[in-house]
């Protein structure tokens, strides 16, 4: 049976739900500024975000004329788009590429099959 479009919404809700619920408060700051958030992230992960934005948001201050830490926040977002959309144009290319090689493979492994014979000799 496939999955309609209820289902997999009511799925979703579902999932988002028990999410939701498993989600632990952080307590952190960035550029000298108290910051508190629920993540159902590890504490690891959630150390690991923060120290990678912090970093971000310290570069752009380094550069903002103004030291305005509300420029230097817009800064490192755009900063920080810029990456992840650079990657993920990199990945899908990268997949773009895995999936001709497989497809050339595959066509490859298909004109090279033995035609049956009969079993007698």
């Amino acid at each position: 049976m496939r999955p309609t479009a209820a289902t997999t919404t009511s799925q979703t809700k579902t999932l988002r739900s028990i999410q939701k619920d498993q989600r632990r408060p952080f307590e952190f700051e960035i550029a000298g500024l108290p910051y508190k958030i629920k993540s159902s992230h590890d504490e690891h992960t959630v150390k690991e975000l923060v120290r990678f934005v912090e970093a971000k948001v310290k570069e752009a201050l380094s550069v903002t004329k103004s030291g305005s830490f509300q420029s230097a926040a817009v800064l490192a977002a755009l900063n920080i788009a810029e990456e992840l959309i650079l990657l993920k144009r990199k990945a899908k290319q990268e997949i773009e590429i895995l999936e001709d090689k497989a497809l050339k493979l595959a066509e490859a492994i298909e004109n090279s099959k033995i035609p049956k014979q009969g079993k007698g000799i």
